[in-house]
């Protein structure tokens, strides 16, 4: 069983991966994952990588030394910057999350950079705030207000 579950906060090992055939993009994915695992409190126990992504993912080094580290309990989870260091679409992710998680850990794919809000949604949260807070400055605005 896990100390924390994917997308949780604890102090769980994991190792992070990547794949790509030049370096500075497997240093980017490199931090992005680790920048990821770090927000989460996870202790990032390992970073393997491999320079060719048209080689299968079982016959890579680097992935033979994760799955092995899952195995022994070393890591609990791995972290990849994106779906494409280890599969070709969402479909075969999901499948390997599934295949990871029956190994008793997790796969994790760190958030791209892009936003995940909704059109407003930052004038939405800003006006809940203020209105926590006891502020109404929409409160003219209301038909029938007092002030």
């Amino acid at each position: 069983m896990l100390n924390s579950p994917s997308g949780g906060l604890g102090h769980v090992p994991v190792a992070v991966y990547s794949c790509a055939a030049e370096s500075p993009a497997v240093h980017e994915a490199e931090r992005r994952a680790r920048h990821y695992a770090e927000a989460r409190h996870w202790h990032v126990a390992g970073v393997w990588s491999a320079d060719d992504p048209t080689v299968p993912l079982d016959a890579r080094l680097g992935w033979s030394a994760i799955t092995g580290a899952l195995s022994s309990g070393l890591v609990r989870g791995i972290v990849v910057a994106g779906t494409a260091h280890v599969a070709t679409d969402a479909a075969q992710f999901a499948a390997l999350g599934v295949l990871i998680r029956d190994r008793g850990g997790f796969l994790a794919e760190a958030a791209n950079g892009t936003s995940r809000y909704t059109p407003g949604q930052h004038e939405r949260r800003r006006v809940l705030f203020e209105a926590a807070a006891g502020w109404v400055p929409w409160v003219r605005l209301v038909p029938g207000s007092a002030r």
